[in-house]
């Protein structure tokens, strides 16, 4: 079962990836050229102060990337795509791990065939890796748990250490791991007897201090940059918090509800982030979700009424939720925002693949509590009601997938409001300037406002992506400059040059 739903993960993230998403993204040729760099100088960052600041692991990952591909735009999607992949095959370990093997199935199944995860599975952003990290990192932390080994607890601690490196969304996430060790720490006084409670405290302590050690010794680079640059930790985050609004606890309110209604009402409307104005989540399986989400909060009453302690992996679920929840609602630019919230892709599909569940179990428990006078009719009708409740289950998870590969490949990407998006007639001025003559010299003037990168608008960067010329030296080699507007009008240029004027393509 894992196989197909890796192979059908595969499929969605990389068929016709070297044509979809057309065009790049300045900030995805931004990685690129950072990338770029990093070969040529051989020196690999941590942290790249450029364009409000990325931290370095992707974007060194991608450089391995263009080193074997060269440098198109496919050859930086492609570890998207791969993280991706991995992120549906960790979602089903640690579905399993939480509940059933049926549940691991249904939500990473989802997952695998979710327009929103495959969208942003092949595009060139660092936030991808979030998700990835995140849930095998608890997985991992679960398995030490569990199984008291401590194995789990350092490759766990592997995982968490380099998440700091990929999307700041991920900095608020440790936060869940401390909630639901609580829940399991009382959990341990409540229902275990003392000696068995004495030694399984024991070895969680060494778990956990070998974790910690784990975590600080792979974090610690990029912690120790953040102490020398501390002006880089919060990045555009000051620039964008709601804190700056005339009225924070308004703007987080209305922040709260449109995040919210993403999932099932009205989503992103950007087109690089989604099919402008839908929601995330195909309506059946928006569905399933609110029931999972339902679910998990009153399993979380419940238990706590009997039991006198919160369930871990409630716990554990809910409070990803809703701290994954925080960079996006504290921020006050282009809500909803599907990019930002892409680190709860994992637990809103797990939530769905519980909901589903919860409805095959909820048809064969009718069927199983039907008064049969015979019994043996009675059996029947239970694997007859079993059958029915699976079959029904299939259909919905083909039929979800054929919509949602129509949605992406076809409504999404063949609109004509995905290649400005992507700014694909930056890409064509690359390859045209690319294939001039290096003996004529090449100005593209960038008339596009933006984000100042060598006193070159962001904008520029596709085109210095696709020629390989980011470096003052590779433009000299290559016979190609850049000029803002005022040094065009000041005629700062040879007059028998090719000049390529690099607008708004909205224009």
């Amino acid at each position: 079962m894992v196989f197909v739903i890796v192979a059908i993960a595969v499929v969605f993230r990389f068929y016709r990836i070297q044509s979809i998403p057309p065009g790049l993204y300045p900030d995805e040729a931004m990685n690129g050229n950072n990338a770029l760099e990093a070969l040529q100088t051989g020196e690999f960052k941590v942290f790249y102060p450029e364009n409000n600041g990325r931290e370095g692991l992707f974007i060194n990952i991608q450089a391995l990337s263009l080193k074997t591909f060269g440098n198109h735009p496919w050859a930086l999607r492609i570890v998207s795509a791969i993280f991706g992949v991995f992120t549906v095959l960790g979602t089903y370990f640690l579905a399993r791990q939480l509940f059933n093997w049926q549940i691991g199935a249904i939500s990473s199944f989802l997952m695998a065939t979710s327009f929103w995860h495959t969208l942003f599975s092949r595009i060139g952003f660092r936030a991808i890796m979030a998700p990835f990290l995140l849930v095998w990192g608890f997985y991992f932390f679960w398995r030490g748990l569990e199984q008291n080994r401590l194995r789990y607890f350092f490759v766990s601690g592997i995982f968490w250490g380099l998440g700091f490196y990929t999307y700041i969304a991920f900095r608020i996430m440790p936060l869940a791991m401390i909630l639901a060790l609580f829940a399991y720490w009382y959990s341990l006084k409540k229902d275990f007897s003392h000696g068995k409670y004495q030694y399984t405290r024991d070895r969680l302590i060494k778990g956990m201090a070998l974790f910690m050690i784990t975590v600080i010794i792979v974090a610690l680079p990029i912690g120790l940059y953040y102490y020398n640059n501390p002006g880089d930790f919060l990045g555009r985050t000051g620039q964008l918090s709601i804190f700056t609004s005339a009225n924070p606890l308004v703007s987080l309110t209305v922040n709260l509800a449109k995040t919210l209604a993403m999932f099932n009402f009205v989503g992103d409307y950007n087109w690089r982030h989604n099919y402008s104005g839908d929601p995330l989540l195909f309506w059946p399986v928006g569905i399933f979700f609110i029931i999972g989400f339902t679910r998990n909060l009153i399993k979380l009453a419940d238990d706590y009424d009997k039991h006198r302690h919160l369930p871990t992996v409630r716990v554990l679920l809910i409070s990803w939720f809703f701290l994954g929840l925080l960079p996006v609602i504290l921020s006050n630019e282009g809500l909803p925002h599907a990019l930002r919230a892409i680190i709860l892709a994992p637990v809103v599909f797990i939530f769905a693949g519980e909901g589903l569940w919860w409805i095959y179990e909820f048809v064969r428990k009718w069927y199983g509590a039907r008064d049969f006078h015979d019994l043996r009719l009675g059996k029947l009708h239970v694997h007859e009601g079993n059958f029915i409740a699976g079959l029904v289950i299939v259909i919905f998870l083909i039929a979800s997938m054929v919509f949602e590969f129509d949605r992406y490949f076809f409504k999404w990407a063949l609109n004509p409001n995905v290649p400005p998006a992507f700014s694909a007639r930056y890409v064509e001025i690359g390859n045209y300037v690319e294939q001039l003559p290096r003996s004529i010299k090449k100005y593209v003037v960038v008339n596009v406002d933006g984000v100042l990168i060598n006193n070159i608008p962001m904008s520029a960067q596709t085109v210095m992506y696709i020629t390989d010329t980011y470096t003052p030296e590779k433009q000299a080699q290559k016979n190609i400059y850049y000029l803002t507007e005022e040094q065009h009008r000041s005629g700062q240029y040879n007059k028998a040059s090719v000049v390529i004027l690099l607008e708004n393509e909205n224009k």
